[in-house]
């Protein structure tokens, strides 16, 4: 057996195992969900349930990655009891990271795309009207968006090429400094704005009447807990082995729930921060959180027209949200190269060259969902919604399922096994005593988030069969 690839550096590892989890999601859905569901209060309610729900999860992906010292294309296969079927979802595993590509580096060349219209003053003196025609108008251009996506997929495949410590490392450990650099110049920038009082109030003081009824009075308790479970879930990227390819590229010199833990502070600080970043504005300026992409690509660069500087803001804040994009996009690229690699023993360099071409046609779908064949839908999804869907609500639950099966099940890699590798080293131990809760009720949280994605996504079409 060829010797494994290692990181340089702790450092390095902790990075950009964050670099993956840390997205988009922390910086529009995070805020987004926060101010919907309560401010401050729903913050404590999403970091219990990320300690509770998704620090296990990644200890057993860690794990699992560390012990097969392979990707998800070998991992389960290597560590399976004879005559057991866990590595069937290898292949479930690897189109997930495939679907996520499709239109992450879509997204991804937005953002590029948006930095460059924001140095260059296309948003000067443009009402809100005006600032939303630029995003409707790059919706109906293909081909700068195609353009774009190029670049962003160059830029991944040509770092992953380069090799885990030459390219991907050196650059996710730069890219990330100046991404924590950047959201920390922002934010003070935020903080410090005329206005911005009231909106830190609400996202740093807990009113928990906020997280139990809305403005209106409606009790949304009940969304705002399936809300927070969301939301820890899904922003680590579990359950596709994108996590567990940095755990193959390990030691055993850490045990695996103090580097479980650290790469949830730092992806769990980058939402805060992009928090601090975006309430402050948003009270300073008078205008709603936003949803989406309505508050990246058309709220906040109306904000940015209004500030002293604010091409200078702009550009810092597209820059950074490039970088958060980007250290997504070569993490998840290394796992797809990786398992290529292991799969069927290629080189990195024929690896890097086919996935290239995949990743290039396979995300023309979601270009041309958006302009012309904006008119194919399924169930009111278009064919970003439905690649999103695929991933988000199918195969992110699904497969984090499968990686706590295989670390509790006797028919998969078992209990002690698992426990045996996650507390090998020095630091934090997992504890012997939550085996019950990881074995029993954890499967059964899990399988409430996908069944709660399902019916928040279906639920309306099954009522109207029913009237």
């Amino acid at each position: 057996m060829e010797k494994r690839e290692t990181f340089s550096s702790r450092l390095g590892f902790v990075l950009i195992s964050a670099g993956c989890a840390i997205g988009l999601g922390n910086v529009w859905r995070f805020p987004y969900i926060t101010g919907k569901y309560g401010g401050a209060a729903f913050v404590l309610l999403y970091l219990l349930f990320l300690v509770i729900l998704g620090l296990p999860v990644m200890v057993m992906e860690l794990a699992v990655g560390r012990a097969s010292q392979r990707s998800i294309a070998l991992s389960f296969q290597r560590l399976e009891p004879k005559g057991t079927r866990w590595h069937w979802y290898s292949y479930v595993g690897f189109a997930g990271n495939y679907l996520l590509m499709m239109f992450y580096t879509v997204i991804a060349g937005w953002l590029l795309y948006y930095f460059v219209k924001t140095l260059r003053g296309d948003f000067a003196g443009l009402d809100a009207d005006g600032v939303s025609g630029q995003f409707v108008d790059l919706m109906g251009a293909p081909g700068t968006m195609t353009l774009y996506m190029i670049i962003v997929v160059c830029i991944g495949m040509i770092v992953c090429a380069q090799g885990l410590r030459n390219g991907v490392e050196r650059v996710n450990k730069l890219m990330m400094l100046c991404l924590l650099a950047l959201m920390l110049v922002l934010a003070v920038n935020s903080v410090l704005l005329p206005g911005a009082g009231e909106g830190l109030r609400f996202y740093l003081q807990p009113n928990f009447s906020n997280l139990v009824y809305d403005a209106d009075g409606n009790w949304i308790l009940g969304e705002a807990v399936f809300a927070a479970m969301g939301q820890a879930f899904f922003t680590l990227s579990l359950g596709i082995g994108a996590i567990a390819i940095f755990g193959s590229y390990i030691g055993k010199e850490h045990r695996l729930a103090g580097e479980a833990l650290r790469i949830g502070v730092l992806d769990t600080c980058v939402a805060f921060v992009a928090g601090l970043i975006i309430f402050p504005a948003c009270s300073a300026f008078g205008v709603s959180t936003g949803e989406g992409p309505a508050l990246v690509f058309m709220t906040l660069p109306n904000i940015f027209n209004h500030m002293a500087m604010g091409r200078l803001w702009g550009g810092l804040f597209f820059l950074f949200l490039s970088f958060a994009a980007l250290s997504t996009v070569i993490a998840v690229f290394e796992n797809i190269i990786s398992f290529t690699m292991d799969r069927w023993w290629l080189s990195r360099k024929k690896a890097v060259l086919i996935n290239f071409v995949g990743v290039l046609l396979l995300s023309m779908p979601c270009i041309l969902g958006c302009n012309l064949w904006s008119g194919f839908t399924v169930f009111g999804m278009d064919i970003s919604g439905i690649e999103d869907f695929l991933v988000s609500q199918n195969i992110l639950p699904l497969g984090s399922l499968v990686y706590v099966l295989f670390c509790t099940s006797k028919r998969g890699w078992g209990w002690s096994r698992f426990l045996d590798e996650a507390n090998a080293g020095e630091g934090l131990s997992f504890p012997k005593g939550v085996r019950f809760y990881v074995t029993y009720v954890l499967p059964l949280i899990v399988l409430f988030i996908f069944g709660m994605g399902y019916w928040n996504q279906f639920g309306e079409y099954i009522l109207q069969l029913f009237q």
